[in-house]
């Protein structure tokens, strides 16, 4: 069997409208599981056109077909500047925000790859942590981060909620 090309790239303005069909899904996913993540009007179509315009915006694509969006911001994140808690690092990171996968690959371990391309991308920057932040009722998301060897490091206030924050440190 053919391994699937698996890359991660930086969003284009062309990828937009897939990009918020995913996130679109994403919102509707979060409801169906009961959670009160993204239910308010947030991610939206201006949150991605803004990712893609900053060059935050990146795809995971499996064989030239998007199938995960999510926003990499560099040491930008005021909202961690205030944690409930300790990072296990003061230097710089990436950010991870706003993973969503498109529901053709859903269950295929698709966020996992791509917190290994995030990883890469981490080394290859020659950054040394990641940082990321999640809802408390995100069961999926919580033990990708467990899986991934990320680290709870205690509560941010983002978007008007208390988040889990996580970090992992990349040598």
């Amino acid at each position: 069997m053919m391994h699937p090309e698996i890359r991660l790239r930086q969003a284009q303005e062309e990828d937009k409208h897939i990009i918020w069909d995913i996130l679109q899904q994403a919102i509707a996913r979060r409801k169906k599981d009961g959670s009160s993540q993204w239910q308010q009007g947030y991610p939206n179509l201006g949150t991605v056109e803004t990712d893609i315009a900053n060059g935050f915006g990146y795809v995971l694509t499996v064989d030239g077909v998007v199938a995960v969006y999510t926003a990499l911001i560099l040491n930008d994140e005021p909202a961690y500047s205030t944690i409930d808690g300790a990072w296990l690092s003061e230097g710089e990171f990436v950010v991870v925000h706003r993973v969503g996968v498109d529901e053709r690959f859903a269950g295929q371990g698709m966020v996992k790859k791509l917190f290994d391309h995030i990883e890469d991308f981490t080394r290859s920057h020659k950054i040394q942590s990641i940082k990321v932040d999640t809802n408390f009722d995100n069961v999926p998301m919580l033990k990708i981060l467990e899986s991934k060897g990320y680290s709870y490091c205690g509560e941010v206030c983002l978007a008007g909620g208390i988040r889990k924050a996580y970090e992992k440190l990349i040598t």
